[in-house]
C-alpha cells in the first residue's frame, strides 16, 4: 500500500509540469496584453513598457516560465495584477465557497444517483427503470448554464421559493473563521444565517450536480445489473436471504467499487468545472473569479487556480483508489499495480 501511494504521488510531478506548461502557454498565446487593460487604454507606451518590465513580461517566455516555477515551488504563486494581493490569499478567500458548493453538489449527485441506479437495476424494464434512464439522459443533455437559468426562472421568479443568486444575505453573513458559511454560522450559533446560506446553496448545488448525478445513475445501474447476475447473488437468494439484504449487502457493496471511481472523478471535475454555475448564480468562488481573471488577462491568478485544481483533482483520484481496499478487502496494492 505504501509503495503504491508513493508511486502515485511521484506521478503527480509530470502531471503538474504538463499542466503548468499548458496553462502558462495558453494564457500568453491567446490572452490579450494585460498592460493596456490594467493601466487603461489612455496609458502611454512608456508606462506600459515600464509595467511589463516590472512584471517580467518583456522577458522571453521560457525565462518567465522558469521564474514562475521557481517561485511556485517556494509557495509564491505571484501577485494579482489588479488587486496587488498575493494569489494564494485571493484563492484562500474564495476557495471555501467553491468547496462548499462542490460538496453539496456531489452529495446530491451521489445519493440520488445511487438510489436511482439501484432502483432501475432492481426493477429492470419497469417504469422505474425507464424513469431513471430518462432522468439520467436529461441530466447529461441539458447544458449547465441553461439548466441554471431554468431553475432561477421557475423557483425564484415564478414560485419565489429560493434566491436567484449570491451566497448569503449580507446582513446574516457570519464572521469568517473557516470560510465555509454553513460551518461558521453553526459555530457561532447563527442559525438564521445557517438557514439562509443553506437556502442559497440549493439551486447552485442542484444545477452543478445534475450532470454528475446522471453519470452516477448510469454507472450504478450497469454495475448493479452485472452484479445481480453473479453466482454468489443467486446463491444468497437460494439460501432464503431477504431481497433487501441481498441487494444492500451483497450486490450494492461490490457495485460501489467502480462507482467510487466515478464519484471521485466527478467531484474533482466539480471543483474545476463550476465556472458556469458560479457565473449564473453569482457565487463568489474560484470558478467565477477565474472567468473574471481570464477576461482581464490576470495571468498569475489563472495559473495559480489551475494548478490548485489540478492538485486537488489528482489527490481526490488517489483517495478514490485507496477506497477500493475499504470497499473490497480482496484488492491488494503492490508496487506493480498500475493506476
Amino acid at each position: 500500500m505504501l509503495k503504491y501511494v508513493i508511486k502515485r504521488l511521484l506521478m503527480v510531478i509530470p502531471v503538474m509540469i504538463g499542466v503548468s506548461i499548458i496553462v502558462f502557454s495558453l494564457m500568453r498565446v491567446f490572452s490579450p496584453d494585460p498592460a493596456p487593460i490594467v493601466l487603461g487604454q489612455h496609458a502611454t507606451q512608456e508606462a506600459m513598457d515600464a509595467w511589463r518590465d516590472q512584471n517580467g513580461l518583456n522577458q522571453p517566455v521560457v525565462t518567465q516560465y522558469v521564474d514562475y516555477v521557481g517561485k511556485a515551488l517556494r509557495g509564491d504563486l505571484g501577485t494579482s495584477y489588479y488587486s496587488q494581493t498575493p494569489v494564494a490569499k485571493e484563492i484562500a478567500t474564495r476557495f471555501p465557497a467553491t468547496i462548499e458548493l462542490a460538496v453539496a453538489a456531489i452529495l446530491f449527485a451521489s445519493v440520488v444517483g445511487i438510489l436511482l441506479g439501484v432502483m432501475a437495476a432492481v426493477k429492470k424494464n419497469s417504469i422505474f427503470d425507464a424513469a431513471g434512464t430518462v432522468f439520467a439522459l436529461i441530466g447529461v443533455s441539458i447544458p449547465i448554464f441553461w439548466l441554471g437559468i431554468l431553475f432561477i426562472m421557475f423557483f425564484s421568479a415564478t414560485l419565489h421559493l429560493l434566491p436567484s443568486g449570491g451566497r448569503i444575505d449580507v446582513l446574516l453573513e457570519p464572521t469568517r473563521v473557516t470560510g465555509f458559511y454553513l460551518i461558521d454560522a453553526a459555530i457561532q450559533g447563527n442559525w438564521e444565517g445557517f438557514r439562509d446560506a443553506l437556502i442559497h446553496l440549493i439551486l447552485p448545488a442542484l444545477t452543478l450536480g445534475m450532470y454528475s448525478m446522471a453519470i452516477i445513475t448510469r454507472m450504478t445501474r450497469s454495475t448493479m445489473l452485472e452484479t445481480l447476475g453473479q453466482d454468489y447473488v443467486r446463491t444468497a437468494r437460494a439460501k432464503g436471504i431477504s431481497e433487501a439484504k441481498v441487494v444492500g449487502k451483497h450486490a450494492l457493496r461490490n457495485s460501489l467499487i467502480p462507482v467510487t471511481t466515478v464519484i471521485g472523478l466527478q467531484f474533482g471535475s466539480l471543483l474545476g468545472g463550476a465556472l458556469l454555475t458560479e457565473s449564473v448564480f453569482s457565487w463568489p468562488g474560484i470558478g467565477k473569479y477565474t472567468v473574471d481573471c481570464i477576461l482581464k488577462s490576470d495571468f498569475p491568478v489563472v495559473q495559480g487556480i489551475v494548478l490548485l485544481v489540478a492538485i486537488v483533482f489528482v489527490t481526490i483520484n488517489l483517495v478514490a483508489d485507496l477506497m477500493y481496499a475499504f470497499l473490497d478487502p480482496r484488492i491488494k496494492y503492490s508496487s506493480t499495480k498500475e493506476g
